[in-house]
């Protein structure tokens, strides 16, 4: 049994993008799932790994490991993944390229933050739908504008994955279910299939960690 643990959940964008990162870095890892429908990230034994009660959490290197982008740094300089360039300029700008996912997009969509918009418009109808796509379309319109200052293919900012495609994934895999259109982003779509195409991407894709119906 492997010595790195990660407790997840399979639709969360954020353990989503650990799953990446971990197939991109070759490391056999036990994954451990924490229902969030069930509640099970606000048991005492989760909240004990991680008192903000989130996931993932990953136990590697004799350490637990907390924040999904704090993660995906520590793997990167560990494990050599170069998921950033190293000059300064475009190292920054690929930063804000996935920070414009993880850190803009993301948390409104978070499904907690949507329920609760859904109990304080009194379970409108749509709801949480509509307020999914309010975020993610327009997002995702932006992020289409940002990446063709890039003249790079086939990933976000070259021909090998990065950061922005880690972070970008799981939007896509959102959009899709709550039904934004993507239809117009030609430049996303050539990312999206290129990810698709790679080994580590479709190894952590939500429908291979799905809980099997008893």
């Amino acid at each position: 049994m492997s010595n790195t643990i990660l407790f997840d959940y399979w639709r969360s964008s954020a353990s989503y993008r650990l799953r990446i990162a971990l197939h991109l870095a070759g490391i056999q890892y036990q994954a451990i799932s924490v229902d969030l429908v069930k509640g099970e990230h606000k048991s005492p034994e989760h909240l004990a790994r991680n008192p903000q009660g989130f996931v993932p959490v990953l136990e590697i290197d004799g350490l637990r490991l907390t924040q999904s982008l704090a993660i995906l740094d520590y793997l990167d300089q560990t494990r050599n993944l170069g998921l950033l360039p190293t000059e300064p300029g475009p190292r920054a700008q690929a930063q804000a390229l996935a920070h414009a996912i993880a850190v803009d997009i993301h948390p409104v969509c978070n499904l907690q933050v949507a329920k609760h918009a859904t109990g304080l418009s009194g379970g409108a109808d749509g709801m949480p739908g509509d307020w999914m796509t309010h975020f993610i379309r327009p997002g995702l319109q932006a992020f289409e504008t940002l990446l063709s200052a890039y003249d790079q293919t086939p990933f976000c900012t070259g021909d090998t994955p990065g950061l922005a495609d880690i972070c970008l994934m799981p939007q896509l895999y959102n959009a899709r279910r709550w039904g934004a259109d993507i239809s117009d982003m030609p430049r996303l779509l050539g990312v999206e299939a290129a990810c698709n195409a790679h080994p580590a991407f479709a190894a952590a894709h939500p429908d291979r960690w799905a809980p099997t119906e008893t």
